[in-house]
């Protein structure tokens, strides 16, 4: 394999229909989804010559946890519906390569097994804050006891997106001896996950009394909220429309980041996610602001594809790709980066 599009080629062959379709799909007409993509396509890189940037770095340090390369495991449910070892695999992969993985409160290996699995590994924690807010805060003391460094609250869910692909299908669980392991509740099984329209910024003052990890806010898409985050105490922003899976018609993530990376002054770090698959991409986030990067989608093919062995290529590519770009622009790290490196074509 040479390219992330052709993992999801063989990963579409070997995954079950509905199953691809969960992972491929997004809500409504899809049209966010196709725009995530299309943003990366419009802008084209403009290179400097001569520079004399002989080695070049692309190690990133966020919230004291370094990378390897800016790019992250973004969370994602479900991994053992592409895999038996599922986000064993993940987490293996990822520490192999030296990134950071974000562990999915959806996740079908419970996050203590995950971290078992791959002790070297930096997991962050991705959470839905629950309307039982002792069983949020017994998620989050999980998270903590299994050695992950920052909570990654997911803000644009207030509801589930409607996504057709999954509605045609029929799926709405899992099958027989998968289910959420983070949401198991003592004797009383597992919960389901409550998206609540009640979240306000009142919820994440209360994560940040009870835990002392920084927390990142997902699906930041207004500059007038990237401001507010800042203001209320968040570590760190990630752009993100959730993949396309949420609102559909929202802006493709690319084409908001220069705004929230405006309303921060600097203040947080800025992440993103939605339709990075190529290292050209992840360059022109960071010149138009990103710290670093999330792949999702790319990540779930090469688990498909082969498993810890599929993962592990998928981002060696994306950082075969990164390094080869960043000599080509003629520049010697990843912090190196500005807008000076993008132009829109007319």
């Amino acid at each position: 394999m040479f390219s992330v599009r052709e993992f999801e080629a063989l990963a579409r062959e070997r995954l079950d229909p509905a199953h691809y379709d969960y992972f491929a799909g997004g809500a409504g007409d899809e049209v966010t989804l196709r725009a995530n993509e299309a943003a990366f396509e419009r802008l084209a890189l403009l290179p400097r010559v001569l520079t004399g940037a002989e080695k070049v770095r692309l190690d990133v340090t966020l919230l004291g946890s370094r990378a390897a390369m800016p790019v992250l495991v973004a969370p994602t449910a479900f991994h053992r519906l592409a895999h038996p070892e599922g986000e064993r695999a993940t987490a293996r992969a990822a520490a192999a390569a030296e990134t950071i993985m974000i562990v999915s409160m959806a996740s079908t290996v419970a996050v203590e097994e995950v971290a078992a699995a791959a002790p070297e590994a930096v997991l962050w924690f991705q959470l839905y804050v629950q309307p039982d807010l002792d069983f949020t805060e017994s998620i989050v003391r999980r998270a903590e006891a299994a050695g992950c460094r920052a909570l990654v609250v997911t803000v644009d869910s207030p509801a589930r997106g409607r996504r057709d692909r999954e509605l045609r299908h029929g799926f709405d669980d899992l099958p027989d001896g998968l289910c959420c392991e983070n949401l198991r509740d003592g004797d009383t099984g597992v919960r389901p996950i409550v998206m609540s329209p009640s979240i306000s910024w009142e919820h994440l003052h209360r994560l940040r009394r009870i835990t002392a990890l920084p927390i990142v806010l997902k699906g930041v898409l207004h500059p007038e909220d990237a401001r507010a985050a800042v203001l209320h105490g968040a570590a760190a922003v990630m752009v993100s429309n959730h993949g396309g899976r949420q609102l559909d018609t929202v802006p493709a993530t690319l084409d908001l980041l220069p705004e929230i990376v405006a309303a921060v002054c600097g203040a947080v770090p800025v992440l993103l996610d939605g339709g990075v698959r190529r290292g050209t991409d992840v360059l022109k986030a960071l010149a138009l602001g990103a710290t670093a990067v999330a792949v999702g989608r790319p990540v779930v093919w090469g688990l498909a594809a082969d498993g810890e062995r599929g993962v592990g290529r998928v981002l060696e590519l994306l950082r075969d790709e990164i390094e080869q770009a960043l000599m080509m622009c003629g520049r010697a790290s990843v912090r190196d980066l500005d807008p000076g490196l993008v132009r829109r074509p007319c």
